[in-house]
Order: C-alpha cells, then sequence, then structure tokens
C-alpha cells in the first residue's frame, strides 16, 4: 500500500503536476490522470445511489463495486500495477445474469428515467463508458491490465440492469422511447 495522506494541501501540485503512486510525476492533463478522474466520478455517483433506498442485494454489491473502483483507481495509479482479478469480473457477469432473468426483453430503446434511483444508476452508467472509453484510449499509449478493461465494460452493461431493475422494483416500469 502506498503511502497515505496525512496533509492533504501539499501544494506540490502548484505547478500543474501531480504525484503518482509510485513516486514520479505527471502532468494533471494527462491520459492517464483523466482515466483516475472517470473513475472517481463514477465512484461518486454509486456513492450518491447509495443515498437512495435501495433492494438489499443490490446495495451490498454497490459498495463491493465501489470498492472495486478504488482498488482500479490504485491500478491506475501505480503505472504497471494489477489490482482487479478475473473473479470481480466474474462476480459482475454473474449480477448481471442474476438481475437480468428477472427484466423482461427488451423490445424497445428505453430513455435514461424513471425512478430517481434508476435515473442516478443511468448516470453512473454513461459515466463508467466514458471511463472505459478513456481507459482504452491509454491502453493504446501504456500498459493497462485487461480485467481493468474487461470489469467496466461489465460495470456499464451492470448499470443498465440495475436501473431496469430498481424502475421494475418501484412498479413504475422503464420509460421507452416514443420515436
Amino acid at each position: 500500500m502506498g503511502n497515505r495522506l496525512s496533509k492533504i494541501s501539499t501544494r506540490t501540485g502548484d505547478d500543474g503536476s501531480t504525484g503518482l503512486g509510485d513516486g514520479t510525476r505527471t502532468r494533471k492533463d494527462s491520459l492517464r490522470v483523466a482515466v483516475m478522474g472517470d473513475v472517481d466520478e463514477l465512484n461518486s455517483h454509486i456513492g450518491v445511489l447509495l443515498t437512495e433506498t435501495l433492494p438489499e442485494n443490490i446495495q451490498q454489491q454497490l459498495g463491493l463495486i465501489q470498492h472495486d473502483l478504488f482498488d482500479l483507481g490504485g491500478e491506475l495509479c501505480i503505472p504497471g500495477n494489477a489490482m482487479l482479478n478475473p473473479e470481480r469480473v466474474a462476480a459482475l457477469d454473474e449480477l448481471l445474469r442474476t438481475l437480468n432473468a428477472e427484466l423482461a426483453p427488451l423490445k424497445e430503446f428505453i430513455l435514461p428515467g424513471g425512478t430517481r434511483a434508476a435515473a442516478l444508476a443511468h448516470v453512473a452508467r454513461t459515466v463508467c463508458r466514458r471511463a472505459e472509453r478513456s481507459l482504452v484510449a491509454l491502453k493504446l499509449q501504456e500498459a493497462v491490465s485487461d480485467d481493468a478493461l474487461r470489469y467496466l465494460n461489465r460495470l456499464s452493461d451492470l448499470m443498465f440492469v440495475i436501473a431496469r431493475t430498481l424502475n421494475l422494483g418501484s412498479g413504475q416500469g422503464d420509460v421507452l422511447w416514443q420515436r
């Protein structure tokens, strides 16, 4: 585990650089830092979703996902480090199968919305897709773990299914696109 922050305002970033977990410094506008920010933003959106009243299984799984995203942030902040493992991707796959089994097949596109909790899950989904795109771009320049890419891909799908599950549980259902 890297150094823990005991002092939040260090002023070392006043020049537009930031420290990585391996002790190196990089520009705050680097692609690596952008991906770290996208993952942090995603984790924050999931945190907001967790303030809603949610089914216990979803609440518990989102808590685990927040820890996974923190691990992913750690992985990104130490180039060459891998913290996510295939078991966590498999856990998302299993949750996807479980939740999706309760949902009616989609015959129309759906709009983000419905209940507040479902809308928040959709926001998390879109932020997750952005994080995934950023991570793909980073992989073109630097080493990135395949499990990290798989994880974000599954997680965005899962957030879509969670949104649908929350709408179904509310009795409101999905908001269908009207052409």
